[in-house]
C-alpha cells in the first residue's frame, strides 16, 4: 500500500505532466492554423497541374510523350515513397500511414513484384525497419528544416526522377495523409510516376469538393482542353512533369503537417483529461487515507488517556 509520501509525490508527478500536455496541446493548435492555411493555399495549385495533365492524352506510341508520363509498360520493380512525421506523440497518426504502407508492400511482395522503399520522416523508418530493412534504398531527414519548402520537396522529385532515368524502378507510388480536420486524417496512395495515373487506394484521392470544383470550370458539355506547345513539347512536358511531381510531394508534406499538428492536438488533448482523472482520484485517495490516519491517531491519544 502507497504511503501519504508516495500518493503526494505521484499527485505531484501527474501535475508536472499535465502542465506539460497543456502546453503541447496549445502548441500543437497554434502551429495547426499556420499548417492549415498552408495546406489550404497549396491545393488549388496542386489541383490545376492535374487538371493541366489530365487534358493532355498519353499516347505510348509517341516518342516525344515523356516517359514519366507514358511509364514503360512494366510494373515489375515497385518503388514506394512512405511520408511520416519526425516526432511521435499524435496518436496513431503515424501508425495508420505505416499500416497503409504496410499492407501495399506485402500485397506487392505476395504478387511477386520486387519493393523498393524511400522513407520522408523518422517514424515511418523506425516502423518499417523491423521487416522491410532490407527494401530500404534512401531515408529523407526533413526535421533539419524548421519548414519544409517547395525547394526540399523539388529536390526529392529530382532525385526520384533520377533514380527512374537509371531504370532503378518501374512504379512510383507516393504515402501520406491527407488532412480532412483536426480529428480526422486520411492515409492516402498516391501513384507519382507514370504521373498520367492518380490516386490508388485510401480515402479516394483528392477530396470529392477539388473534383467538382475542377468540373465546375468546364461548361456542360464543352470539349477537352488543346494545347499547342512551343517550342517543342518534349522539353515543356518534361518540365512539366518534374513541377507536378514536386507539387505532389510538397502537397504530401504540407497535409502531413497539418494532419500532425491535428492528431498532436487531440492526443494532447486526451492527455491532459487523463491526468485531471487521475488527479482526482489520486486526490480522493490520498484523503482519504489521510483522514483515516488522523481517526486512528485520534483513537490511540483517547485509547491512552482513558488507560491514564
Amino acid at each position: 500500500m502507497a504511503s501519504l509520501k508516495d500518493l503526494r509525490d505521484r499527485i505531484a508527478s501527474v501535475k508536472a505532466t499535465q502542465k506539460i500536455t497543456r502546453a503541447m496541446q496549445m502548441v500543437a493548435a497554434a502551429k495547426l492554423r499556420r499548417a492549415q492555411e498552408a495546406v489550404v493555399a497549396a491545393r488549388p495549385y496542386s489541383a490545376r497541374l492535374e487538371d493541366v495533365l489530365a487534358d493532355i492524352p498519353v499516347n505510348p506510341a509517341k516518342a516525344d510523350m515523356p516517359a514519366l508520363m507514358r511509364g514503360r509498360g512494366r510494373d515489375k520493380v515497385q518503388l514506394a515513397v512512405i511520408c511520416t512525421a519526425d516526432r511521435g506523440l499524435c496518436g496513431g497518426f503515424n501508425m495508420q500511414i505505416v499500416r497503409h504502407a504496410r499492407a501495399f508492400l506485402r500485397a506487392r511482395l505476395s504478387e511477386g513484384k520486387q519493393v523498393k522503399i524511400i522513407t520522408i520522416g523518422k517514424k515511418g523508418a523506425e516502423m518499417l525497419k523491423r521487416e522491410f530493412g532490407a527494401l530500404f534504398i534512401d531515408s529523407v531527414n526533413v526535421s533539419r528544416y524548421k519548414n519544409a519548402g517547395f525547394e526540399q520537396a523539388r529536390a526529392i522529385a529530382e532525385d526520384i526522377v533520377k533514380r527512374y532515368d537509371q531504370q532503378e524502378f518501374d512504379v512510383c507510388t507516393l504515402f501520406y495523409s491527407e488532412f480532412k480536420s483536426v480529428i480526422n486524417q486520411q492515409p492516402q496512395a498516391q501513384q507519382l510516376i507514370p504521373c498520367g495515373q492518380g490516386f490508388e487506394t485510401g480515402g479516394g484521392g483528392r477530396a470529392a469538393g477539388e473534383e467538382q470544383a475542377g468540373k465546375a470550370t468546364q461548361p456542360a458539355g464543352s470539349a477537352p482542353a488543346f494545347y499547342e506547345f512551343e517550342p517543342d513539347i518534349a522539353d515543356v512536358l518534361a518540365d512539366l512533369v518534374l513541377r507536378l511531381l514536386s507539387a505532389r510531394i510538397f502537397r504530401a508534406l504540407l497535409e502531413n503537417a497539418a494532419g500532425e499538428m491535428g492528431a498532436k492536438m487531440t492526443a494532447m488533448d486526451n492527455a491532459t483529461r487523463n491526468a485531471g482523472t487521475m488527479i482526482d482520484s489520486l486526490s480522493i485517495t490520498y484523503n482519504r487515507r489521510r483522514q483515516a490516519r488522523i481517526t486512528t491517531e485520534l483513537i490511540e491519544i483517547i485509547a491512552g488517556a482513558e488507560a491514564l
